[in-house]
């Protein structure tokens, strides 16, 4: 069963170039898509009236993200001054985003299902609030994480139309999306390096993040160096909190080298139980070390123990 969401195809229009994701890449989940194939989604029908509200709007942006393709001006305009970029940047923030980084797309960033029309990526993160990721599994921490799925979703959406009005083009993908890996787009954008529990790790807010973007034909972007993140699983070697706290054991301790090169770090059939019976669980990022604790300090401590060994 197919979580129900528009396909981008209905909206495409002959100018359109499109990529598409060949079938032998891997396929891409989402949280609704994994609870129903893999989890109990009765469980989850149970605590939905405390997140409803969250969950109708994240749906409700989804659907604008795809009809709004349509709205592409295709005025020739790929090239964005400074000035523009930056009144971006700070519409963007204005609106709750934490982090912004640029990366080309390329085929590491693809499903099988993806559909792709720009090639070029504006990166996104948000926070999730501190005080209630550290309550998991809640209600309190279920409705933070569908909230930040809705703020992101509307974030991308109005920084599409914002772009489009300027006469560029772009294609909104919000966080619950399945259409790209958002994650190591975020990587390759430099806004973190990968934990054990295969989730972004940002400097300010360590895993407590969701990851959202923006795609977009515009040919001048800076694109971001993407930071030297390798002592994070040389860290998350020594460490291993994730791993001994996930209440399923779907942590892998050596993650699973995958026939694409890819890294699988999580068995999401095991994941799913605690997280469609628990709030959406999240305990692997309230145990996590980077969540817990300061990026810098973990740092200078590791490289300190380096040094001394």
């Amino acid at each position: 069963m197919r979580f129900p969401m528009p396909r981008e195809y209905n909206y495409i229009r002959p100018i359109d170039y499109v990529w598409y994701g060949k079938p032998t890449y891997k396929e891409g989940l989402i949280v609704p898509e994994i609870n129903i194939k893999y989890g109990s989604l009765v469980s989850k029908v149970k605590t939905m009236p405390s997140y409803a509200k969250y969950l109708v709007g994240t749906l409700r942006e989804l659907t604008k993200t795809v009809k709004s393709i349509r709205n592409n001006p295709y005025t020739g305009n790929k090239t964005i001054t400074p000035d523009v970029l930056k009144e971006l940047e700070t519409y963007a923030k204005s609106l709750g985003i934490s982090g912004i980084g640029f990366t080309p797309i390329n085929e590491s960033h693809m499903f099988k299902d993806s559909i792709v029309l720009f090639k070029n990526a504006i990166v996104f993160t948000m926070e999730m609030k501190k005080s209630d990721i550290e309550q998991a599994p809640s209600v309190q921490t279920n409705i933070e994480v569908f909230r930040t799925y809705y703020e992101l979703g509307r974030s991308v959406n109005l920084i599409a139309e914002c772009l489009r009005e300027k006469g560029f083009n772009v294609q909104a993908v919000p966080a619950i999306s399945s259409n790209l890996n958002l994650a190591v787009m975020a990587r390759d954008a430099g806004l973190g390096g990968f934990g054990k529990h295969g989730l972004l790790i940002t400097d300010e807010f360590g895993p407590s993040v969701r990851i959202a973007a923006v795609l977009t034909d515009l040919n001048n972007l800076l694109f971001s160096n993407a930071q030297n993140k390798a002592w994070i699983k040389d860290f998350c070697d020594t460490c291993n909190a994730c791993v001994r706290k996930c209440p399923a054991k779907a942590i892998y301790e050596k993650p699973l080298v995958l026939g694409d090169g890819s890294e699988q770090h999580i068995d999401f059939k095991k994941c799913a139980v605690p997280f469609s019976k628990q709030h959406g669980c999240t305990i692997c990022i309230k145990e996590c070390a980077f969540f817990k604790s300061d990026y810098e300090k973990l740092k200078k401590a590791y490289e300190k123990k380096l040094a001394e060994d």
